[in-house]
């Protein structure tokens, strides 16, 4: 097999350890910005830009087949029969499959119908019995050409019995099941404080959250090989490839070792890619024909395939005295988790536990279900749960402020969190909450200048050049919001990963299996390699599952614990670089340290480069990060559920004209609790992301179905963000508290903005316009003032 991940640049004897493709271009050297704190270019960068960045959908292999999977047209239907007979017999078709053909065979699911299941989860590879959501995977084949493989999977006939689809998340609790596990994922209440409290002041609120899709540039594509001992090799742009490799092994009923996932670059991925159906099938191909196969999915196909953000129908009454201070919240969420499990558990736990915000409130009572439909699934998006309950939490102290007469900046300050303080759920917020200071910081920003009347500007109003809007009926409106996360695991998730650093002469090699889906985690090894041992020339390895386990790219992990790990094992190479030293000296090695590639002493006797201490020698060492361990919420929603929360304010200012109900987001203010900046460009970067993410939940993105069908999954059909629709982001602040128990005291970056944004750009719209603004996308209708 052949493909671009096999041409990477390396030294001469480290070509078994050469960067991925991300990686794999000039490594950074002394003319580059060198360690942390400062911002190096991403080595990835120009190669995207050139277009010459090899994904999955670019690999080749001799003798390649090509996959192509039939799915169902229906959201909700019984399979009473499989014709494969019609593809079968097409010239060029060598396989086609069902859950017939899963090595572990169909299990009964119903006691009616037979359904191939997963070895964890609930969501078959192919289904078998009963499809469940519009697009489900029914059946697949191998071919010597797509065109043929499609083909052949459009000649699959199946014969079925449709049934009543069950799409509105209400109707759950009392609909027939939709499968052996029940329609209900979760129900998790929080019970905190005294129930009979009542505010001077109360404010209620009805709030929706539309789906949102991730929308990744590249839709899914891999390529699997068979290999001599039976088993098989995938590449795939995985974001977890021991979690995958396990699962494939047990669909398959391989053992782990025989099953090898090679990561290859990831296309965007602001979600788990986590349809294991693809993989499996991809690899059950490839063994069934004994040839290679490579599937490329349709941008449709990529829309009915991965998880979705959950839709969420949120009701909230605030308790408050006549200034203002929260005396009790009460808040029933309803998240819509789609057909199948995936983690909805997980952001149900997110949004009842940040339910209230990073605000103090003494009582608490919430219920909140996450429940089965014939939806789409929905699964880990930016901020799952968190981003929900924010646009609540805020729109409701918005309504708070209003009734009682104060500017909503000062609402909040009066309710802010700090630390020290509880969680509704009883967990002390012992690491830095700096909210007040975040809010001072985008409080006293700048504001953007108003649109000059001149016609070189017409662009700049809601609708652009040649709308119908007049200009007079344009108004600004100004926002607020703060909002939080959680980082890592939660609720006794075990969270590990291993590294291993190598320095060999002028050169070090970092083995990881963090796979960098575009929050830049590559960049972090090699700067935390460079400020550790002094190496300028840092290369990162390829991610495969032979290597030692680091977990999911996912809710900024690999900063702590990835980074922990490789920060260990570079400060055991240190070690092992400074002891012979140190020993000639007659001194210890705490006395020794390393900077802008010297070792030095501290009484300047000594100054060595380090490429000389280097010299003939070859170091390396293994390590493992695993953060504190967290504890499940109880039957009342309390406990230690949590690592560490970050924490993220902003300023939004739009135009909006009130006749035609255009929106333009003209400014967003930033400010962050970062713990530390490891790499400001970078962050800055990550914040710009997230804050275009918002936007496109605020104003824009909603896949739409219809009794289950999906209407609009194209990008045509499905509106997301341009360079145009995105707006000026600015940063107020990126506060440095240092978290003491998070590697380098850094906190992640990418998901608090993009769960704060669509927030703070409804406040500016409610400002604006006088209305209420309850619900996501908003929609043309929901700012027009009659």
């Amino acid at each position: 097999m052949t493909s671009p991940t096999d041409t990477t640049l390396a030294p001469p004897d480290a070509a078994a350890e050469s960067s991925s493709p991300e990686d794999a271009q000039s490594p950074s050297g002394p003319a580059q910005p060198f360690g942390l704190g400062s911002s190096p270019l991403r080595t990835d960068a120009l190669p995207k830009a050139l277009g010459i960045y090899p994904f999955a959908a670019d690999l080749w292999a001799e003798g390649l087949l090509w996959g192509a999977v039939l799915r169902s047209p229906h959201p909700h239907a019984r399979i009473v029969a499989i014709d494969t007979a019609a593809a079968l017999a097409i010239p060029g078709v060598h396989a086609v499959v069902t859950a017939a053909d899963l090595p572990a065979g169909p299990q009964s699911a119903d006691g009616s119908a037979e359904e191939a299941r997963g070895p964890v989860g609930d969501r078959p590879v192919l289904a078998a019995g009963v499809v469940r959501h519009h697009g489900e995977p029914v059946a697949a084949v191998a071919a010597d050409h797509p065109d043929t493989a499609r083909l052949a999977a459009a000649s699959i006939v199946v014969e079925y019995e449709v049934l009543d689809a069950l799409t509105d998340p209400e109707q759950a609790f009392h609909a027939p099941p939709l499968h052996p596990d029940g329609n209900l994922f979760r129900h998790l209440p929080l019970r905190s404080g005294d129930p009979e409290v009542v505010g001077e002041v109360i404010v209620e609120g009805l709030y929706q959250v539309g789906r949102q899709d991730p929308a990744p540039i590249g839709a899914e594509a891999g390529l699997a090989v068979p290999r001599p001992d039976g088993g098989v090799e995938l590449h795939l742009s995985s974001t977890d490839p021991h979690g995958d490799r396990e699962r494939t092994a047990a669909c398959l009923g391989l053992e782990p070792d025989r099953v090898r996932l090679v990561v290859t670059g990831v296309p965007g991925a602001t979600a788990d890619r986590e349809d294991l159906s693809f993989q499996v099938t991809l690899a059950l191909l490839a063994l069934r024909t004994g040839r290679p196969v490579k599937m490329t999915l349709t941008r449709e196909e990529s829309f009915q395939s991965h998880a979705t953000r959950h839709p969420a129908l949120l009701r909230y009454r605030h308790h408050a005295d006549a200034q203002g201070k929260l005396l009790k919240v009460e808040a029933q969420i309803l998240l819509d988790g789609g057909a199948y499990a995936d983690v909805s558990a997980e952001a149900l736990a997110a949004a009842t536990a940040f339910s209230v915000g990073p605000y103090v409130c003494p009582n608490v009572f919430v219920d909140a279900w996450a429940v089965r439909t014939n939806n789409p699934p929905a699964g880990r998006m930016r901020g799952e749960g968190a981003l929900q309950t924010c646009f609540a939490y805020e729109s409701q102290l918005d309504q708070l402020a209003a009734r009682i007469g104060v500017e909503p900046l000062e609402i909040r300050r009066r309710n802010v969190l700090a630390t020290g303080d509880a969680m509704p759920t009883g967990q002390a917020v012992t690491c830095p909450a700096p909210v007040a200071a975040l809010l001072d910081a985008v409080a006293t920003s700048p504001l953007p200048a108003l649109p000059m009347d001149e016609p070189d500007t017409d662009w700049l109003l809601p609708g652009g050049p040649g709308g119908a809007g007049d200009p007079s009926a344009v108004r600004r409106g100004i926002g607020y919001a703060v909002g939080m996360v959680h980082m890592l695991g939660a609720e006794g998730e075990d969270e590990v990963s291993t590294a291993t650093v190598r320095v060999s002469g002028d050169h070090a090699t970092v083995i990881c299996a963090a796979v960098d889906s575009g929050q830049g985690f590559a960049t972090l090894a090699r700067q935390i390699v460079q400020s550790v041992l002094g190496v300028a020339e840092v290369y990162v390895a390829p991610v495969d599952s032979d290597q030692s386990i680091a977990g999911p790219s996912a809710r900024g992990r690999h900063t702590w614990v990835s980074g922990g790990a490789v920060e260990r094992a570079a400060l055991m190479v240190r070690h092992q670089l400074l002891q012979p030293i140190a020993a000639n000296f007659g001194m210890s090695v705490e006395l020794l340290s390393i900077a802008d590639g010297k070792i030095t002493s501290y009484d300047g006797v000594l100054g060595m480069p380090v490429t000389e201490a280097l010299e003939g020698k070859e170091l390396w060492a293994t390590a493992q990060c695993r953060p504190h361990p967290t504890e499940p919420l109880d039957e009342a929603g309390q406990g230690d559920a949590f690592v560490s929360i970050a924490f993220c304010a902003m300023r939004a200012v739009v135009d909006v004209d009130i006749e035609l109900g255009a929106v333009r987001v003209v400014d967003v203010t930033v400010a962050q609790d970062v713990g530390r900046a490891l790499n400001p460009g970078q962050i800055e970067d990550r914040i710009e992301a997230g804050v275009a993410q918002g936007v496109g939940l605020a104003l824009l993105e909603d896949l739409r179905t219809s009794g289950g069908l999906l209407v609009n999954p194209s990008l045509t059909g499905y509106r997301l963000p341009t360079a145009l629709d995105t707006p000026d982001v600015r940063i107020a602040a990126l506060l440095e508290e240092r978290d003491v128990v998070a590697t380098f005291g850094a906190k992640a970056v990418s998901a608090v903005p993009a769960v704060v944004a669509p927030a703070a750009i409804a406040a500016a719209v409610r400002a604006a316009t006088g209305l209420p603004v309850g619900r996501l996308p908003i929609q043309p209708e929901d700012a027009v003032v009659a």
